[in-house]
């Protein structure tokens, strides 16, 4: 009689086991399905801006950074020609004026800015309603 219940309790513990090794596994599924949505999202986002990033740079030229070249100058008196008499001087050069399509390829590169980061905030704006939802659904 003891054989049966100890035989009865053991495939209860086994029975227990299995349906907690399922419902774990179930949880694991739901975390790796939520963190692929929240990178797939990430990533979504972060190539946006990136592109943005490398359009802009593009468009613009290079640097936003206006860069002025710098030339050394070696003024030499022609009375005495003397190592101690050189003198450097610094000549600077004054950037040109913009032209029209470099005005045109920066309202072009801050239009497609504006609009990848209307698309990236209404991707967050999303993901962040839906973290809301599954809140209000976890606590329910």
């Amino acid at each position: 009689m003891e054989l049966l219940e100890t035989n009865d309790m053991k495939s209860e513990l086994l029975k227990k086991s299995a349906k907690h090794r399922q419902q774990i596994e179930d949880e694991v599924k739901l975390i790796s399905e939520r963190t692929e949505k929240v990178l797939t999202n990430a990533l979504i986002i972060g190539g946006s801006l990136a592109a943005t990033y490398f359009l802009v740079r593009a468009i613009a030229g290079g640097s936003s950074k206006s860069k002025k070249s710098k030339r050394k100058v070696k003024i030499v008196h022609a009375a005495a020609a003397t190592p101690e008499r050189v003198v450097e001087a610094q000549v600077v050069a004054e950037p040109s004026t913009p032209g029209i399509v470099s005005q045109i390829g920066t309202v072009l590169a801050s239009q497609a800015v504006t609009l990848l980061l209307g698309v990236a905030k209404e991707k967050l704006a999303e993901y962040l309603q839906e973290k809301a939802e599954e809140k209000t659904e976890s606590k329910a």
